[in-house]
């Protein structure tokens, strides 16, 4: 039954484009970050301390530049202020595992100063056999019931590691993670193209393929391309030919250079080396640079101690001059399955749209 695909079961009565919603890029300002407190001990097999201190300082570099809300089980709630501080807010939920990117709300906004939250069906990515048990479905509701914000509850299986707006109608996303059937078999590319349209006021959808190797999520494109801005696209780039990952990122390469965007434009594109590869047991960890937080004024990314984290550090430096860059080592958050940027998720400047 793990294994069985879900067949979404809500139906909208209205997505946000037909009220002028649209998702803002990244570097939108934001009023918060969210975060979820690790809880799930299956997803960290050498403990939760390591993480649980690693997102900790992942939480309070965020709140040097903005204001960070984390989720946390009531009976966690001493531990994560203990370690967090005072720089966090706690927020009593619930939770089941510590994927925010995923399980929180994908925001949109109307460009007026209104801001309202995408509910997507969230089943676990795919029912990964790893993570048994309950998981984080009802998150995206309970964060927009307590902020009194508008929620769309969409009528598919999307995560949102795997999907990277532009801002101005330009949407990044794999073929492997969106037409993976454990989330929603049979859909086409059209399928998701109308759905990204009707919900994030997508106006072109930039599909890569696959992802990168032993990636759990099965293809998150956060882990393989982001924007920096739009027209600039930040990208993996592996140049061993005898690894699995350069057939992947060179591929995502080469439909980036012959791809343009909403608004017509050629795509440059800053090529990000790969760190060494590394193991958690036989599994191969998806290290990447390319999963770096974008907050008000600041980068938060991760380091490896690697010989390439200096490279990727002046990278990320030369790509957004007028931000601060916070390097933070990302080896006891990437076992869990995901890096920096999968364990938080915006919240754009603006106040709660109404609730319907």
């Amino acid at each position: 039954m793990a294994n069985t695909p879900v067949t979404p079961i809500r139906v909208p009565v209205r997505a946000p484009a037909c009220d002028g919603l649209y998702m803002p890029g990244e570097w939108a300002e934001h009023e918060a970050t969210w975060m979820i407190w690790p809880c799930k001990p299956s997803a960290w097999p050498f403990g939760l301390d390591k993480p649980r201190r690693a997102y900790a300082e992942v939480a309070k570099a965020i709140s040097r530049f903005e204001p960070v809300r984390m989720m946390c089980r009531p009976e966690l709630m001493d531990q994560a202020q203990s370690l967090c501080g005072d720089a966090v807010t706690l927020v009593p939920m619930d939770t089941r595992d510590s994927w925010s990117r995923d399980s929180a709300p994908t925001f949109v906004i109307d460009g007026k100063g209104g801001v309202a939250g995408v509910d997507w069906v969230f089943n676990d990515w795919g029912h990964i056999a790893r993570y048994e048990g309950k998981y984080d479905e009802p998150m995206a509701q309970a964060v927009l019931e307590h902020l009194s914000m508008r929620r769309y509850a969409a009528p598919c299986i999307i995560e949102g590691g795997g999907i990277h707006s532009d801002g101005e109608g330009t949407l990044l996303t794999t073929e492997q993670v969106q037409l993976d059937p454990r989330r929603n078999a049979g859909f086409t590319k059209k399928d998701f193209e109308d759905v990204f349209a009707a919900y994030l006021g997508t106006e072109k959808v930039i599909w890569l393929g696959d992802g990168l190797e032993d990636d759990e999520t099965n293809g998150h494109v956060d882990i393989l391309a982001c924007f920096v801005r739009p027209g600039v696209v930040m990208v993996h780039d592996c140049t061993d030919p005898d690894d699995a990952n350069h057939k992947v990122s060179q591929d995502a390469i080469k439909r980036l250079e012959a791809a343009t965007d909403a608004r017509g434009r050629s795509f440059e594109i800053i090529r990000m080396p790969q760190p060494a590869p590394r193991y958690n047991g036989d599994w191969r960890m998806d290290l990447t640079y390319i999963n770096f937080y974008i907050a008000n004024g600041g980068i938060v990314m991760s380091s490896f101690d690697d010989p390439m984290d200096e490279v990727a550090y002046k990278l990320v430096c030369e790509a957004f001059p007028d931000h601060e860059v916070v390097q933070l080592s990302g080896l006891d958050i990437f076992p869990g399955g995901g890096g920096i940027h999968c364990i938080t998720q915006q919240q754009p400047k603006g106040g709660p749209l109404p609730v319907f």
